[in-house]
């Protein structure tokens, strides 16, 4: 696969600097599986791959993009004609260069031969195996809406006409439950999804079970009078929160005024038992890869640490414009799309207390389970309103189940009155925190 992208990035590069140019091709082959079961039966299962490349040509500083599934010479002329002439219509602007060649890059882990090799039949029996276990669990789960399987393997290369040439294989895979559990007309759901880079750490029966776990510890849940309390946050609900803070730690967004980071670079703005980084080259992570999406290296950036702000996030252009080097964040969701600024690994530096001891030290609160209309959140200035189901904490015990309430305040005081946070570092997709146990929130009830 590298000789096929190859050749077709050189011949689109070739053909970019005898117009005077400089190019950058991206290139990118991935292959889809997705299975989904109901009953115990495949209802649904797809296979899909595609190839492609992104062409991206400077002209004295004016930009032209293009790109092509079709990596025949005849199509790939079609795409320098078409970047090259879209130049004439873009504003010049003197921070559109590319990365310099010679780059050297970290050794990672990041393709699974094991998933190819894996029979399409044990990959639908594991799926089965899912659903099995969380029926298992409780007989209250009463519906499985679906259980599923799914794997992703790909092939990237990123070249430009200054000498730099990256590529690398990659590949992750997953398991996923979606389930009601009903009791006295009651019915809650729950899920729970797994992704890892190899097929071999997927564990089947841990998904089911804490889909079944999720959706009958809800049941019978009851509204509690507004009240200012001490909650905890589960990993899940702290990635939610991660979500809106990404935003803010982009060195686009600083630039844009978009920012409620923006000039606080040195500054405290979280509690020190707060560090947050972006790690590209934590190998265990679902977007580790060796390079960005320009073919910057891996990097593992520490944005604030003890709660204090150390920096942002860059790609290429935004750091140069910044007077940074760029911080391995250009991020390309195919070779359809020019890179901008993202994260990789977005991670929160576990403490060292297990979650139990968080909720012992606790003689009223809230344990927060899950936040709803998360996207009405504010990113610019961190308000939000949303909300939220969970179970009631008493004398240092969850008790019974709690729905229908909000939680309101500010992400940047939130992060000021964190008090602890928990040894069980858990990934959700690229995202990855552990419990969080904050001095109080503000809860709306009846």
């Amino acid at each position: 696969m590298e000789e096929i992208l190859r050749i077709a990035g050189e011949q689109a590069l070739n053909a970019v600097r005898k117009k005077g140019m400089e190019g950058e091709a991206f290139l990118l082959y991935d292959r889809e599986l997705s299975i989904e079961l109901s009953g115990g039966q495949v209802e649904t299962l797809k296979e899909a791959e595609q190839m492609g490349l992104g062409l991206r040509v400077f002209n004295q500083g004016r930009m032209g993009f293009a790109y092509s599934s079709d990596l025949s010479p005849e199509a790939i002329e079609e795409v320098v004609r078409d970047a090259v002439s879209i130049c004439a219509y873009t504003a010049a602007d003197e921070f559109n260069r590319f990365p310099e060649g010679g780059q050297v890059y970290p050794v990672i882990q990041t393709f699974d031969a094991g998933i190819d090799a894996a029979t399409l039949e044990s990959k639908i029996e594991m799926a089965r195996e899912v659903e099995r276990a969380a029926r298992a669990f409780d007989k209250r789960i009463e519906l499985v809406e679906r259980a599923g399987y799914e794997d992703t393997v790909f092939s990237s290369l990123v070249m430009n006409s200054r000498g730099l040439f990256a590529f690398d294989k990659g590949s992750y895979c997953g398991l996923h439950i979606s389930l009601v559990a009903q009791e006295d007309g009651d019915a809650q759901n729950g899920f729970s999804v797994m992704v890892k880079k190899k097929i071999e750490n997927l564990t089947p029966r841990m998904v089911g079970e804490e889909a079944a776990m999720k959706a009958v510890r809800s049941l019978q849940g009851r509204s509690i009078s507004s009240a200012q309390m001490p909650c905890i946050l589960e990993p899940y609900v702290v990635t939610r929160f991660m979500s809106l803070l990404s935003s803010s730690v982009q060195g686009d967004a600083v630039q844009k005024g978009k920012s409620m980071l923006a000039g606080k670079v040195g500054q405290k703005v979280a509690s020190r038992a707060f560090t947050l980084l972006d790690d590209a080259s934590y190998e265990a992570g679902i977007a580790s890869f060796p390079f960005d999406g320009e073919g910057v290296p891996a990097q593992k950036n520490m944005i604030i640490e003890n709660g204090e702000l150390k920096g942002f996030l860059y790609d290429n252009y935004s750091g140069l414009k910044a007077g940074q080097k760029s911080t391995g964040n250009g991020i390309r969701g195919s070779f359809r799309s020019l890179p901008g600024v993202g994260t990789t690994n977005f991670m929160l530096s576990p403490g060292e207390q297990n979650p139990d001891s968080l909720i012992a030290g606790i003689e009223n609160g809230f344990y927060i389970t899950d936040v709803m209309g998360m996207h009405t959140a504010n990113p610019i200035s961190g308000d939000f309103s949303v909300g939220a189901a969970g179970i009631m904490i008493e004398k240092g015990r969850l008790t019974y189940p709690v729905r229908g309430v909000t939680i309101a305040g500010n992400l940047l005081k939130l992060l000021l009155d964190i008090e602890a946070i928990g040894s069980d570092l858990r990934f959700y997709g690229g995202k990855a925190a552990a419990s969080v146990r904050l001095q109080s929130i503000s809860v709306g009830g009846h």
